[in-house]
């Protein structure tokens, strides 16, 4: 497994009670950032007890807090993973590895439910509903719209996302598929979270998401039939902007990205 450094962004949200697990399964040179979006159970001061660094984001909203951790993130590597305790970090390490061997720009966890209250039904529906429209849209084989995921600092910051809602995740694929990027999955355990789901866990969460998302989806659709030219990838731009050559012209496989949803 790859020994590095990577900055693990944990959106947070009431979860006093799982992150001591979370930060806990944390790989080695692994830092944990904590971003509170408004808890209220001191989240906060149990992340810093157990040696996360901690992001106060008063914007509430899962891409608000993830905004925030990217802007707090330092390491050549970043990391998502929630901090409900529903997935392992020890698991990180694979789908790092997938990045820096130069397999995949963006590597995603596909959950696979370890026991069976572990998905609400309702939501697994909406996941599988919106995978569908995913796949139809970039051709990327995926089955999840997971929130485990890995990539490079540099190129996410580089994708400028836009969205501080539920639809943060959705936009990080589309626009990864507008740059050219390579994305894939692979399987992860996925089980019973601890504590209240703020998101998922409710079928308003739910639809809330699913609006989010499909917005999402309408737009990046309505801006695809206007494209003719592919652009760069992020990889080849900033691999051209180190060596200081100009960038290739030759068309990629991605779509230049002019998407842009605000909240």
């Amino acid at each position: 497994m790859v020994s590095m450094s990577v900055d693990v962004i944990l959106p947070c949200l009431d979860e006093a009670d799982a992150l001591p697990q979370v930060i806990g399964r944390l790989p080695e040179g692994y830092r944990a950032i904590v971003v509170d979006n408004g808890s209220t159970d001191g989240s906060a001061d149990v992340a810093r007890a157990h040696g996360a660094l901690v992001v106060t984001e008063p914007v509430r909203g899962f891409g608000s807090a993830c905004a925030a951790g990217v802007a707090a993130a330092t390491a050549d590597y970043v990391a998502f993973c929630d901090a409900d305790a529903s997935m392992d970090p020890a698991e990180l390490p694979a789908l790092v590895q997938r990045v820096a061997d130069g397999r995949v720009d963006l590597a995603l966890g596909r959950r696979v439910p370890t026991s069976r209250g572990a998905w609400a039904p309702h939501a697994r529906f909406a996941n599988r509903v919106l995978a569908v429209l995913m796949r139809r849209a970039t051709g990327y084989r995926l089955h999840d719209l997971g929130p485990m995921r890995v990539m490079h600092r540099a190129d996410l910051v580089a994708l400028d996302l836009r969205d501080r809602r539920s639809g943060y995740p959705l936009e990080m694929v589309l626009a990864a598929h507008a740059a050219g990027w390579r994305v894939d999955e692979s399987d992860i355990g996925y089980a019973q979270r601890i504590g209240d789901s703020k998101v998922t866990g409710t079928l308003r969460g739910t639809v809330n998401a699913v609006k989010d998302m499909s917005r999402l989806l309408r737009a990046y659709r309505r801006e695809a039939r206007s494209r003719s030219a592919a652009p760069v990838s992020v990889r080849q731009r900033i691999a051209s902007e180190r060596s200081g050559a100009a960038p290739s012209s030759a068309p990629q496989t991605g779509t230049q990205r002019v998407v842009e949803v605000r909240p």
